[in-house]
């Protein structure tokens, strides 16, 4: 529930088109729904203006249709995003959300949307840069993320320093971008070159892709944090989500 679902109770309220129990009733929640295994937080979007996004991995399929279940029944308008998800969550998310017209899951990065809302917050464009084909997955929790928060969002895929002329190729792109998601295994170069060719912040996302020597995304890791160009800034390994939110929330401001 965000603060225009808000405004609209109380606007119902005082114009006669709602009583005040019934009010009271959508507004109970608020700030949180004690479901003993979860707690959700109907509050975040007031706060942070953007809604909790529920972490699938290592919940049951039942546990986060569940939480789907609470978060709808609040009947706020903003959208519902769950990450690494597998297709049994997305069968029981489907079974609780039928009257959901919207509902997406995209079997690469396990993200599954219901989206309830197509209005933009973001002032600019993101966009998300990948070096390999390998990196894509992170890349697409990244994108939809930033496309379910209310932002213009593209992908430019498998641009890595293997084949600089690839990059090169987009550089009209990396130029209108408000900001740049870089998403790179290996030994996780690309950021700093895509940094080093424009002005806006670039947000550099380690993968686990490489050999053994990589150590599951470390080495990508070390080599983003120690990068020479001063507008990047870095995440956990494979962590699109995050990616994600931290440039929805540098779109916004």
């Amino acid at each position: 529930m965000n603060e225009q679902d808000v405004r609209k109770i109380l606007e119902e309220v005082r114009r006669g088109e709602s009583t005040v129990e019934r009010a009271l009733g959508r507004l109970r929640h608020l700030p949180f729904e004690d479901l003993g295994f979860a707690k959700i937080d109907h509050h975040r979007s007031l706060r942070q203006g953007y809604p909790e996004v529920i972490f699938a991995r290592g919940k049951t399929p039942g546990q986060v249709a569940e939480i789907v279940r609470g978060m709808l029944r609040a009947k706020s308008s903003h959208n519902i995003l769950i990450t690494r998800a597998g297709a049994d969550t997305f069968a029981a998310v489907r079974r609780v959300a039928r009257t959901a017209k919207n509902l997406s899951f995209y079997e690469l990065s396990g993200a599954l949307v219901i989206e309830r809302s197509r209005e933009i917050h973001g002032k600019g464009k993101i966009l998300v840069v990948t070096a390999g084909t390998s990196d894509i997955p992170v890349a697409e929790e990244a994108l939809v993320t930033a496309r379910t928060m209310g932002n213009h969002a593209e992908a430019v895929y498998d641009v890595g320093v293997a084949g600089l002329h690839r990059l090169i190729e987009h550089r009209k792109q990396l130029a209108e971008a408000r900001v740049i998601i870089c998403v790179a295994g290996m030994e996780g170069a690309l950021p700093s070159v895509v940094a080093g060719m424009v002005a806006a912040p670039v947000i550099a996302v380690p993968t686990s892709t490489g050999y053994g020597a990589s150590f599951g995304g470390l080495a990508a890791l070390l080599g983003m944090l120690n990068s020479c160009a001063s507008n990047v800034s870095v995440v956990n390994i494979d962590n699109g989500f995050g990616a994600g939110c931290v440039a929805s929330v540098i779109n916004r401001a």
